[in-house]
This record gives structure tokens, sequence and C-alpha cells, in this order.
């Protein structure tokens, strides 16, 4: 048996198991009427032309997160079909790779990142291991690799990264922005591979020794000492802290990092430079379905939000994730325009101007950092509009 009926048979099983529990729910049967076993396509139809990524996509296309599933990655989540596999060793999941209700012909596996890859980079994962396709890299982590693991992004999941600074506003009640804090002494709790820090010093809203840089992702900190401020995301610890952790069960007051002036792409899907071109037949294809799987989430997120949900509760190695977070977080991303079309109207679009300002403006702070940057590095080679659709609007 050839790659590729393994896939094609992996994929006829998956899509079967989930027409056995639809008819199972339904207590009815599945027979088509001329007679043929519709288990090989379960609720999916056939591929059409256009949807079709047999003979342009690897069999299975793997996607490396950034994190533990979450609804800000919807796009590309919402591309696993019915019938998925979650593998906990692996802290992925499987499937055959659907769109607009049809099979593509080709499966898909999401693998988590951070702590389910040692917490190293999206670029680092992807330049150690060929079978990695795709990978979700925030905009100013893809320009710190751009020196050694060159990444292109082809469209973002975000229009910007909704990280926050968290803060007690009973503790601090007169504060409002990033700014406030830096005009304190207040010990702000990050993470050491975040980036905006970084700007945030050399911007001068904050000052160097307010960042204390062991910030782990538990809530055990900044419950035990609500003088600090600390690192979040708008999508998440609000709603969390308040409604999901016990030991705090109340507001928290938070400043968006992108209202500071920190405006990057984020949840960029990339690319191997070196593997640009030969995926190119397939970028052209699917990056589309990425976009419009993110408009589609912003109007209906039940689906994607549902994924997500069972993905995680299936695997006791990943941080719970309720159903109100998902509706908090999608609610979010839409009402704050973090999942939106860009300026020129397009969902999943770059705008090259943003891009090459928010490199020219990292470049200087990154290399004091030592990343090797060139001090001209053109947009051009960490973002591509060539695979992004005008028609996605």
């Amino acid at each position: 048996m050839t790659t590729r009926d393994l896939f094609a048979a992996r994929r006829t099983r998956a899509i079967a198991a989930a027409t056995a529990a639809l008819c199972a729910a339904a207590l009815a049967g599945c027979g088509s009427d001329d007679g043929t076993d519709s288990a090989s396509t379960g609720s999916l139809a056939p591929a059409s032309t256009e949807t079709n990524l047999a003979e342009v996509c690897p069999e299975n296309v793997v996607v490396q997160l950034q994190w533990q599933p979450q609804s800000d990655m919807a796009g590309v989540i919402g591309l696993l079909g019915p019938g998925y596999q979650v593998d906990t060793d692996t802290k992925s999941v499987s499937g055959p790779l659907a769109f607009d209700g049809q099979d593509t012909g080709v499966d898909i596996t999401l693998r988590a990142g951070g702590p389910a890859i040692g917490f190293q980079s999206v670029p680092s994962a992807m330049y150690a291991d060929d079978s990695i396709d795709l990978g979700l890299v925030h905009g100013d982590q893809l320009i710190a690799a751009a020196k050694d693991q060159r990444v292109v992004g082809v469209t973002p999941l975000l229009q910007y990264n909704p990280s926050i600074l968290m803060w007690d506003p009973e503790t601090h009640p007169d504060q409002k922005t990033i700014a406030d804090i830096g005009e304190t002494d207040e010990t702000v709790v990050v993470s050491k591979d975040q980036i905006f820090p970084q700007w945030l010093v050399a911007k001068g809203l904050l000052k160097e020794s307010q960042l204390d840089t062991s910030y782990d992702g538990a809530p055990a900190r900044f419950v035990g000492d609500p003088s600090i401020a600390q690192q979040g995301f708008a999508n998440s610890e609000p709603y969390t802290y308040e409604h999901e952790t016990p030991s705090w069960d109340k507001p928290i007051a938070y400043a968006m990092v992108k209202d500071a002036g920190y405006d990057v792409y984020a949840s960029n899907v990339s690319v191997r430079a070196d593997r640009l071109d030969s995926l190119t037949p397939c970028l052209q294809k699917i990056v589309p379905m990425i976009q419009q799987t993110g408009k589609d989430y912003v109007a209906a997120p039940d689906a994607i939000n549902a994924t997500i949900v069972d993905w995680v509760s299936q695997d006791v190695g990943f941080t719970p994730y309720s159903e109100g977070e998902a509706a908090y977080s999608a609610s979010l991303l839409k009402d704050k325009a973090v999942i939106a079309p860009g300026s020129d109207g397009v969902w999943g679009s770059y705008d090259t101007a943003k891009a090459q300002s928010i490199i020219d403006d990292l470049t200087p702070i990154l290399n004091e950092s030592g990343a090797g940057l060139p001090t001209a590095l053109p947009a051009d080679q960490l973002f591509t509009t060539e695979f992004i659709s005008d028609q996605v609007r």
C-alpha cells in the first residue's frame, strides 16, 4: 500500500466513524439512493475542482500551532473535518481537511506548541522538523528569526496581537494605560520569550528595572501579589481570572499593547523560505480557504469553538478551555477587530507599509539583543501577498 493509499484509508475510516455517530444519534439509516456506501464521504461532500487539494498539497498538511488550541487559531482549526482523532502523545489532532462542507482530498494535522514543543519558537520547530508544512508565527517572532530561520507569512489569522498588561484595579485605581505603569516602580511580570516588553522599554513606556521575565502562565503570582502587573491576552485572562480562578474571582483591568503602538500582525500562517516555491501550488488554493474560514468564524463561531473545546478536553496535559472562555474570546476577537478585514477590506490581507514599519521599528531593538538582522530588511522577504485572494471581503 502506498503512502497516499494509507492516508486515504485513514481519512475514510475517520469520516466513516463520524457518519456512524451521526446515524446512531438520528436512529436513521445512512444508505444513499444509488446503493453506494456514503461512509466514504460521510457528512462531507466530494471536493469540487476549486476545493480539491489532492494534486497540489501534501497528503497530510501538518500545521504547527504556537500554543495549545484556542479560538484565535480558528482560521486553521476550522479546516479540521469530522471524525478527527486526538493524539495525546504528540499533542496533536488529525482528520480530513474540509472546506465549505467538502472533503478536499487530503488530511490535516494540527500540532500544539508552547510546552508541547519545549517552548521553542515555531520557526525553530519548522527548521528542525521537515514534516511541518505550515506554522503560526507572530510577526515579531517572524522578524526575530529572519537571519537563520527565515519563514514567510502568507496570511495573518489576526490583524494584531491581543497581548495585554493587566493589573488589579483595586490596588492601582488610577492606572489606565501602559504608560501609567511606567510612571511607577511596579513590577511587570512577562515571559522571557516575549518581544513586546523590549519594545515598551525602548519606547520609554516601561523601565528595564520593572521587567521580571519569570512568568510561567500560572495565576498564583498575580493572585498572591496584586501589586504587580502581568502579561496576558485580551481574549483570555480577563474572562478566566474573573470567572474561572476561584482564588481571584473578580475583574481585572488591562491595557492592550497594540494601543501603546505595538501594531504587529499575529498568528501569521507561515512557510519556510526554502519551501515557498515547492508549496506554491498548495498555497494558491489553501490560503483563500484559511481567509474564508476566519471570516466565517467571526460570523458563526460555535462549531469551531466546539471543536477546540472538545480537543482540549481529550488531553489532560492542556490547560482547560471552557465553552465560556471560547465564547468570550470569539466576541472579543470580533468586537476588537482582532480577526477582521485589513485596511483594503480583505480578510486575511497584509498592508505591506504596516509590515515594513514594524520591521524597521523592531530591527534595531532586536539587534541590541544579538539578533544579527540586516539594517535594511524588506517586508517582501518576510510577508507575501501572492496567495491572498481579494475576493474574501
